[in-house]
């Protein structure tokens, strides 16, 4: 694996294909050392997440974004060209969301999350959380 298959998983990721995103991170992860291999095994535990997220699957995504996040702590503010610090915060707002949320309603919230991110102003609407997304950190002036 490369720096191009990393670039096509974080592609993945933000395009919401959380599942190819998983087989491309996957391999990448399975051929690294540490400190690569922890990092992007925090990337593919939120990948992760968002899938089962998406599946209804309230109970691992809630695990798997504590699991993300925790693994990705040391990594920030940025590495290997990623501003990790967002893509934890923004993790983190999603898990603390799932965990103020009955499991229950989660069929619903998704649904909400769906048509509120298509909304022009769905970033004016703190009601319904989103799912996070990778970007590239910023250079340093």
């Amino acid at each position: 694996m490369t720096a191009s298959a990393f670039g096509q998983g974080i592609d993945e990721f933000n395009r919401q294909q959380f599942y190819a995103c998983h087989d491309t991170l996957e391999a990448l992860w399975m051929e690294s050392a540490e400190p690569e291999k922890t990092f992007y095994q925090g990337i593919l535990q939120i990948a992760v997440a968002c899938y089962h997220l998406e599946n209804n699957n309230w109970r691992g995504a809630v695990i798997l974004l504590g699991e993300g996040v925790r693994r990705l702590q040391h990594y920030q503010p940025d590495y290997e060209g990623i501003n990790v610090t967002h893509l934890v915060g923004e993790s983190l707002d999603l898990l603390n969301f799932l965990q103020n949320l009955d499991p229950q309603a989660l069929p619903a919230v998704l649904e909400a999350m769906k048509s509120n991110q298509e909304h022009p102003h769905a970033h004016l609407d703190r009601s319904i959380c989103s799912l996070p997304k990778i970007l590239k950190s910023h250079p340093v002036l």
